[in-house]
């Protein structure tokens, strides 16, 4: 029989006589070893604005809730590989960056990015501090500069996406992707790490001229990357959101250059109050 999951095995003596009819002596059932096998794996079906997080592709195929260390696991399963080569392609664009990403954005690379954008203007800023300063004046680090940059990368990496992609959606795109867009500005930060390493020279003009290539190169990794998304809106709207995508960047630059590699910070205290260098 077939599909049956069992093989039958009936003895027949030389006479062409079946024999006894007795099942138990004469009939031997086996466990056939044939297996089902499903058709080929389905992705799960998951909104635009987020990968499928509900469902865990391997270890046990159970749920995965919001407030579960392995909901938010998923975002950082990368390897090292991966992220060197979206680092490179985020500095030297050759592809569209989403196609590069594979469908599958990381969170991994945008922090550890951002961290480390928010230590080395901590450190450069800190140094062109030192430099404007007269060499009999005490000098003393000024931690404000650490926390500046940490509310002003973190915020504006984690902040500027969400609302672009709560725009985005709210104008019918479904193209927009909240941990693509995060993705995006994340590796975009990636250029800062050279620009902050080399803007805290003594001059001035260099200074604004480094910070000026930084924001040409990434405000053009985010429109080269952002207009398919942003062109699936209303064309007067598309208009709108890249000016408003490249306002914001330049704004970036400028409170970067402004807060780090000024020599006159307004974070800095003692430029900020005059000290009076009279008597008593």
């Amino acid at each position: 029989m077939a599909n049956t999951g069992y093989d039958v095995v009936v003895d027949v003596d030389d006479d062409g006589d079946l024999g006894r009819t007795d099942l138990q002596d004469d009939l031997e059932f086996h466990n056939s070893t044939f297996t089902e096998t499903t058709g080929p794996g389905r992705k799960p079906i998951s909104s635009p604005g987020l990968p499928p997080p509900v469902t865990a592709s391997s270890g046990g195929g159970g749920k995965r809730m919001l407030w579960t260390i392995d909901f938010y696991a998923q975002f950082f399963d990368v390897d090292t590989s991966a992220v060197l080569t979206r680092c490179w392609a985020a500095l030297f664009p050759r592809a569209n960056f989403l196609d590069v990403l594979e469908g599958n954005p990381d969170l991994y690379g945008p922090f550890w990015i951002a961290t480390t954008v928010v230590l080395i203007l901590f450190l450069g800023g800190t140094i062109s501090d030192w430099m404007s300063r007269s060499k009999d004046v005490p000098f003393a680090y000024n931690f404000k500069l650490l926390s500046g940059a940490a509310g002003l990368i973190y915020g504006y990496t984690l902040f500027v996406p969400v609302a672009l992609f709560a725009i985005l959606r709210y104008f019918g795109s479904e193209a927009a992707n909240l941990l693509e867009c995060w993705a995006l500005y994340g590796y975009a930060n990636l250029i800062w790490v050279p620009v902050a390493l080399i803007s805290w020279s003594p001059i001035d003009i260099l200074n604004w001229t480094f910070v000026a290539i930084g924001f040409g190169m990434s405000t053009s990794f985010l429109l080269r990357n952002l207009y398919p998304v942003l062109s699936a809106t209303e064309r007067q709207t598309s208009k709108i959101l890249l000016i408003i995508v490249v306002a914001l960047h330049f704004g970036l630059a400028l409170t970067v250059k402004f807060l780090f590699f000024a020599h006159h910070s307004p974070l800095d205290p003692d430029k900020a109050t005059p000290v009076d260098g009279g008597g008593d």
